[in-house]
């Protein structure tokens, strides 16, 4: 029984894994990268683009496989993997590289005193209860004694104070101490960023007071003469607006004076203007409502 032909069907059903180039690739393996150089074939991309392209990238990747293979092989849990070697091409970045963030309040400070940064843990023994608990937190050991059933009064407190009302209000003003400053880093940070391509950073308060006068001239906006004959505050800047142009009460010269007399006539009289620019209807009826 002949299979010589079901053999050859079958063989060319597969691509070789040998591919000859006039020109050698270069290849990166770090990137998984292959780069051809050879020339195109113009009468083959222009008939038949998709197929010839398919088989011209078909090519290079089946080079590209040929280059993984011959590199180390390590085997671990039951998987094969491929050691690459270092990357040779070097990429530009897609973004522009971050710019370093101002230091914090308390940076400079530490920075200033000497303090370093010492990482602790979350954790810790409370000799008192025989636990351990929460650093910080709910329930934690910075919990400001709020579970004490005593409180020792001292010589100086009033006596007849309720001292554990006395402890909760301590510690609100201390939370909105703290969000006060908070949102202050807050404020400086936004400001800086905002402020950053320009040559001198404003502080927070020029921010506002920046955002103080914009509020102001749109609140002039809102009378009926916009502001024009309202008393001006004292050390409010003078505010920029479009002026309207008037054209000149002396005519210098007629025959421009004509035209523009004789457009203004023209869009009113004639059919094709008229309609567009007057409505006779329109201007009849909002003179009746009036």
């Amino acid at each position: 029984m002949d299979v010589s032909a079901q053999l050859k069907a079958q063989a060319n059903k597969y691509k070789p894994i040998t591919v000859e180039k006039p020109v050698p690739l270069e290849f990166d393996l770090g990137l998984l990268a292959a780069f051809d150089t050879n020339a195109l074939d113009d009468t083959k991309l222009k008939t038949n683009t998709d197929d010839y392209l398919k088989e011209y990238n078909r090519d290079a990747v089946q080079l590209l496989f040929n280059e993984i293979f011959k590199l180390p092989v390590l085997v671990q849990d039951a998987s094969v993997f491929v050691e690459l070697p270092e990357v040779k091409t070097i990429l530009p970045r897609e973004k522009r590289l971050p710019k370093a963030k101002p230091p914090t309040r308390w940076e400079k400070f530490a920075k200033t005193k000497g303090i370093q940064k010492q990482k602790k843990s979350k954790m810790i023994f409370n000799e008192a209860t025989g636990e351990w608990v929460s650093r910080w937190g709910y329930k934690g050991v910075n919990d400001d004694g709020a579970n004490d059933w005593l409180i020792p009064v001292s010589a100086n407190d009033d006596p007849f104070q309720d001292q554990f009302a006395k402890r909760r209000e301590a510690k609100k003003q201390r939370v909105s101490k703290n969000e006060a400053r908070h949102q202050r880093n807050l404020d400086e940070t936004a400001a800086k960023d905002k402020n950053s391509s320009a040559t001198a950073i404003l502080d927070p308060k020029s921010t506002r007071k920046a955002e103080l006068y914009k509020e102001i001239a749109i609140s002039k906006t809102a009378t009926a003469s916009i502001g024009k004959f309202d008393k001006p505050l004292e050390g409010e800047p003078k505010i920029k607006g479009i002026k309207r142009k008037f054209e000149p009460t002396i005519v210098v010269d007629l025959k421009q004076e004509k035209e523009k007399s004789l457009n203004i006539l023209k869009k009113v009289v004639s059919k094709t203007g008229g309609s567009n620019v007057l409505n006779i209807r329109k201007a009849i009826a909002k003179t009746k409502k009036s």
